[in-house]
């Protein structure tokens, strides 16, 4: 199993080896090419159909990037060569991003046949022992009408007698007869039908079931989740019952996500706003430990390895409350949800498919993953009963996983597996009085949705070197203010400076505490965490609704950790009880870091300083100094583009490395610095991108623009320089410095006819 890089230009077609030797050399394959057949992974759907839908996701996720999938291929080793030599070889090979041997798989199920045996489904029951789906049937929706479901694994008696009713087909693979029992069960936990028969499902008047399947092998997991998407809409949920070998010990028990080329389906997925319910697995392996073929901690969220597929992954416990986790499940961080692990009552089958068989003693991650998606189905159902919009797979995992409406296993400390969902406290004390979602701008026209825009010109960071008596009545709603980028300016060295933010509330209630947690950092284009020193906390009691601009109290910036006058960027973080911000240790990864800048709206960078201009008498020249900045985790390939808005006459000059300009035509023409930078003219108005270079893993570059205004327009105010980083690929804004030149006595003059307005 191995992945091109998204780079390599080659159809997307079975036996292409020749033609990649062609363009770009056989390589380390160059003695057994001819021995080679590589197949594509992703069979189901056609390129341009898969091409279709990252960029559907893309439009519905503004974090998801987008990588090509018809870039997955699998090759079977040749006679006289091990296949962990064939994957060292193709990594060896340049155009090779990743590769992995492939490997059987394994239904995450325990054999639990010595375990005791519960003689009803007491994890239908109220809460602490089940989820109490009953008191979910009572609601509107509750019982899955509306909603739809697809299975992933590789066999089911789709004709039970307690399932047949749903009409479930098979939209990928083939079914394996070995496995009839394990699918049928799954089933019967979230479906099986509300008649005189068996058992019944969490959700049994779900709308429509289907499975896909993996057909007992790894190398066709990816391609059963993909073959799914098409029929699956946003808000939709996709169970993955099927656990992986972990490399470091040949045995089979974590999420399937641990493995590149599911965890890029899975990303998709969630993408397009399916939520994905995930096994934990089997192997009693702390996830945190646990790394994928490359050496990677992907499962570890306190690492800059990290990578979140945005599933929902499932560990198992005792069914006894209070439960304790079963020494078979996965545990760790990971883990957002647990249930029962054992003695699950539901439906069954044999491998020749009879119809009327049930079991008692159903168990592992595999039983705990779909009493989840049940809950998962359930909740949505509610939610989306009155004509509301389905939940995000981001909110679904977020209420699920809530401590305050969920059930703490016996030691969570110890357990490691999350909360089990309450329904009754979900829809009783969430859904019912609807959500809270509070955001702060990142501009002025920002109304709380992912957008492309600026992300560091919020106009609701506002710094200013005297207090204000009534911050609501000077910068809230009615104020006049409410899109005024002209409130914060540099800070005055030597006294206390005061900083206000205001945050908004689109939500459908009011958003108990909230807190803002404002940071300063250097002037950068790109402001990674390592740069952010934390000023304070403000605290709102509540946020009320309706979109109403709600101001904090002050926040004091002592006068003794000020920095001095100059260049400042401050970066706001929201916090309430429904939306964390994510832990600063997450942000050293790039790829959390780009959502976590460009897909929150709880968080916000005010970055830009006003410079005053020259007098008459003073130096005509205005100095601008700012860093470049690289990723903390990677080399990345970026630009930068300078943008004035400077008057005619005027003059400006960058002062960057020479190989900075090597593709802007200015490489070669820059006057050399003391401290061996150039300095190369630019003009004083209009786009002027330096050219694309590699940024370096945690590159700071000290870089300086210098204008100098004429001498007409040295007491106007108005001009502006602006300097952004791009992301090359895809191309967008990561960050951005802004200079507002500003005359000599404008301070003073816009300080007193504030005195006037706000005493």
């Amino acid at each position: 199993m191995f992945k091109l890089h998204d780079w390599v230009d080659v159809p997307y077609e079975d036996d292409v080896q020749k033609l990649l030797a062609e363009r770009y050399g056989a390589g380390p394959l160059e003695d057994i090419l001819g021995g080679l057949a590589f197949e594509r992974l992703h069979t189901a759907l056609a390129a341009d159909e898969m091409a279709r839908l990252v960029e559907l996701a893309k439009e519905r996720d503004s974090n998801y990037r987008g990588h090509r999938f018809d870039r997955w291929f699998s090759v079977d080793a040749p006679p006289g060569v091990r296949s962990e030599e064939l994957v060292e070889r193709l990594l060896a090979w340049e155009v090779v991003e990743s590769a992995r041997p492939d490997a059987p798989a394994i239904d995450p199920v325990v054999n639990a046949t010595d375990d005791p045996r519960s003689p009803n489904q007491g994890y239908l029951n109220p809460a602490p022992d089940g989820i109490d789906a009953e008191f979910a049937w009572t609601v509107m929706g509750g019982a899955g009408a509306g909603q739809r479901f697809v299975d992933l694994e590789q066999g089911w008696t789709l004709d039970h007698e307690d399932l047949n009713a749903h009409g479930a087909t098979l939209l990928f693979g083939t079914l394996q007869n070995g496995s009839r029992p394990h699918g049928t069960s799954v089933l019967g936990e979230v479906c099986a039908v509300d008649n005189t028969l068996g058992c019944v499902g969490i959700v049994p008047e779900i709308d429509s079931v289907d499975v896909t399947s993996h057909s007992g092998s790894l190398a066709n997991v990816a391609g059963a989740i993909t073959a799914a998407l098409p029929g699956l809409e946003t808000g939709n949920v996709l169970l993955l019952e099927v656990q992986t070998v972990t490399p470091a010990a040949p045995v089979f028990g974590a999420p399937i996500e641990l493995l590149d080329d599911a965890f890029e389906a899975i990303r998709l997925a969630t993408a397009l706003g399916v939520t994905v319910v995930e096994a934990g697995g089997n192997g009693a392996n702390d996830l945190d430990l646990v790394t994928n073929f490359a050496g990677d901690q992907v499962l570890n969220p306190a690492t800059t390895d990290f990578r979140d597929s945005g599933a929902i992954v499932v560990g198992a416990a005792t069914s006894a409350a209070p439960h304790t986790r079963m020494n078979f499940s996965s545990f760790g961080p990971r883990i957002d949800c647990y249930a029962w692990g054992e003695n699950v009552n539901t439906t069954s089958s044999n491998s020749t498919g009879a119809q009327n068989l049930y079991t008692t003693t159903f168990s592992g991650t595999s039983s705990a993953s779909p009493i989840i998606t049940g809950a998962a189905l359930a909740v949505q159902g509610v939610a989306t009963a009155g004509g509301g919009p389905p939940l995000s797979p981001g909110q679904l995992r977020a209420l699920l996983s809530d401590p305050a409406t969920g059930t703490a296993s016996n030691n969570p400390t110890v357990d490691q597996i999350g909360v089990m969902p309450d329904l009754r406290s979900i829809i009783e004390d969430v859904l019912d009085v609807g959500f809270a979602d509070v955001y702060i701008r990142d501009n002025a026209t920002d109304v709380g949705e992912p957008h492309t825009g600026p992300v560091s010109t919020s106009p609701d960071v506002i710094l200013r070197p005297n207090s204000v008596a009534d911050p609501q009545m000077a910068y809230g709603e009615s104020s006049g203010t409410e899109g005024s980028m002209s409130l914060g300016y540099e800070a005055t060295a030597g006294q206390d400076n005061f900083i206000y933010t205001r945050v908004r509330n689109r939500g459908t209630t009011a958003a108990g505490t909230t807190t803002i947690d404002v940071y300063w950092s250097e002037v950068a284009m790109l402001v990674t965490p390592d740069m952010w020193t934390l000023v304070g906390s403000a605290t709102l009691p509540t946020v009320p609704t309706g979109n109403v601009l709600t101001v904090a109290d002050e926040l004091v910036w002592d006068q003794a950790e000020v920095p001095g006058t100059g260049h400042y960027c401050f970066v706001a973080v929201v916090n309430t009880a429904n939306d964390p911000a994510p832990p600063l240790a997450n942000l050293v990864n790039f790829d959390n870091f780009r959502a976590f800048i460009r897909n929150n709206n709880n968080s916000t960078w005010r970055n830009f300083n006003v410079v005053p201009s020259s007098g008459p008498s003073a130096d005509p020249s205005v100095a601008m100094p700012f860093l470049a900045v690289g990723a903390l985790d990677r080399t990345l390939r970026m630009s930068i583009e300078i943008l004035p808005q400077l008057p005619e006459g005027a003059k400006l000059v960058l002062e960057a490395p020479d190989f900075f300009f090597d593709r802007s035509g200015h490489r070669g023409i820059g006057k050399p610095t003391e401290d061996g930078l150039v300095q190369v003219p630019l003009r004083p108005s209009g786009r002027q991108r330096l050219g694309v270079f590699a940024f370096p893993r945690a590159y700071k570059q000290p870089m300086r623009l210098i204008a100098e205004l004429p001498k007409h327009a040295r007491k106007q105010t108005g001009y502006q320089v602006t300097a952004r980083q791009l992301l090359v690929n895809p191309e967008e804004e990561i960050g951005r410095v802004t200079w507002y030149l500003a005359a000599p006595d404008f301070f003073e003059r816009r300080e007193a006819q504030e005195r006037c307005l706000f005493g």
